[in-house]
């Protein structure tokens, strides 16, 4: 308590510096999750892409991203073995952010499309293992997000496995596929309007202080939908098409029918990123505020507006530095896309990973992403997989989780001895 009394300032500037520069390792390593297929479909350029996620990213940090926060800060360590010595608890959440930054830092650089969330969740466990020893961890809690990494990119292939093979029996593999895309494609544009307009109203309104009913919320997601699929038609009317041509050009105008679905998609997918990625770096962030400002480890610690603006930022500042690198990685390496399979890559990502935010579980969107992209690559049959591409990207996987732990306890040693 002496010295978080002592350093509050110092502590305050290092709690919001480091929170900062997490969440850009966020947005420059996360972004592929949302806007890679978008670009290695061909269907909007890097810039366009980096713009729209920008504006999407931040809509969904800000609006939808506190229920996941809440999970990150309180249920991962048992704060009450923090109690009698808070300023460990300060030390291990400023560690766990240094490292994350960091970690995240060398994989954007190096363009490798790492978890966000292991890397967080790691460097907490690192460092609370560092401060306290192994009973500090909520290992229960840690079991059930583990389980979750594994399910997550299962779940993201069999949406999008699905989502493709539909769009080949209702469009590509009929008589007449424009008239039929001109037919289906509003369908796919409710989904995507539904659903994310679902969870925002339902989970992420209520951070700024909106709140609407139950029953109200459903019926306003199904007419955000509504509207969505309405635009969609008018905009695939507006768009001249040959529907009598042969079926070479008319699966290419299928093709073209969807690239604004494809646009919707992508930037429905940054905002399901935002919402659950920005707590990776504002849990911890507000964790170390609430203890500055208190003085003693509180049961939770509370996700302010600011807080949210902050981690917001940061994620808009890292994707427009670096978020190419690691796009480029997802958006087209791993199999080949057209805007039809990266619109269903990109609502069944967007679909799990909205889901997984109002539920407060804690998924890793690369994950989901991946296991998306390659859900669709097995439609076409597992050559269609660069199998060694996807085996680079697992075994990244598994060494974030170490590394993040590694650097966590490095860093929160090195604030301790600084401190003392």
């Amino acid at each position: 308590m002496e010295i978080i009394a002592q350093q509050q300032t110092l502590l305050y500037v290092l709690a919001y510096g480091f929170g900062l520069y997490m969440t850009w390792g966020i947005g420059a390593n996360g972004v592929a999750s949302s806007m890679g297929t978008s670009v290695g479909s061909g269907a909007i350029t890097v810039r366009q892409a980096v713009v729209l996620a920008a504006i999407m990213e931040f809509c969904g940090a800000y609006l939808a991203g506190g229920e996941v926060a809440d999970t990150i800060s309180k249920d991962i360590i048992d704060g009450r073995l923090f109690e009698p010595v808070p300023h460990l608890l300060v030390f291990g959440m400023l560690g766990a952010l240094l490292a994350a930054g960091i970690w995240l830092m060398i994989a954007s650089m190096r363009g490798w499309p790492v978890a966000t969330t292991h890397t967080i969740v790691g460097a907490v466990c690192g460092v609370a293992i560092a401060a306290l020893g192994v009973d500090a961890v909520q290992w229960a809690t840690m079991g059930e997000i583990v389980a979750s990494w594994f399910i997550s990119p299962v779940l993201g292939g069999m949406v999008a496995l699905l989502l493709t093979m539909s769009i080949r029996k209702l469009i590509f593999n009929t008589e007449n596929p424009v008239s039929r895309a001109r037919q289906w494609g509003p369908v796919y544009a409710f989904l995507v309007g539904w659903i994310v307009s679902l969870i925002t109203i339902s989970k992420g309104l209520a951070h700024v202080n909106i709140h609407i009913g139950s029953l109200a919320g459903q019926m306003l997601a199904v007419a955000i939908g509504v509207v969505v699929a309405a635009a969609a038609r008018l905009m695939m009317n507006r768009v001249k098409l040959d529907a009598h041509s042969d079926r070479i050009l008319q699966h290419a105008s299928v093709e073209h029918l969807f690239i604004p679905q494809m646009v919707f998609t992508g930037a429905a997918m940054a905002f399901a990123h935002g919402s659950n990625e920005v707590a990776n770096g504002i849990g911890p962030m507000a964790a170390v505020i609430q203890t500055i400002a208190s003085g003693e480890v509180s049961a939770s610690s509370p996700i302010t507006p600011f807080i949210l603006f902050v981690g917001s930022l940061g994620m808009v500042a890292g994707l427009t530095t670096y978020g190419y690198k690691v796009m480029a990685t997802l958006g087209h390496r791993i199999t080949e896309l057209t805007p039809t399979r990266a619109y269903c890559a990109t609502v069944a990502a967007a679909s799990v990973t909205v889901a997984a935010s109002g539920l407060g579980l804690p998924v890793s969107t690369t994950h989901i992403a991946v296991g998306a992209v390659m859900g669709v690559g097995i439609a076409r049959g597992i050559g269609a997989l660069d199998l060694r591409v996807v085996g680079g990207i697992i075994v990244s996987w598994f060494i974030t989780v170490p590394v993040g732990a590694l650097l966590g306890a490095l860093i929160f040693h090195l604030l301790k001895a600084a401190f003392s």
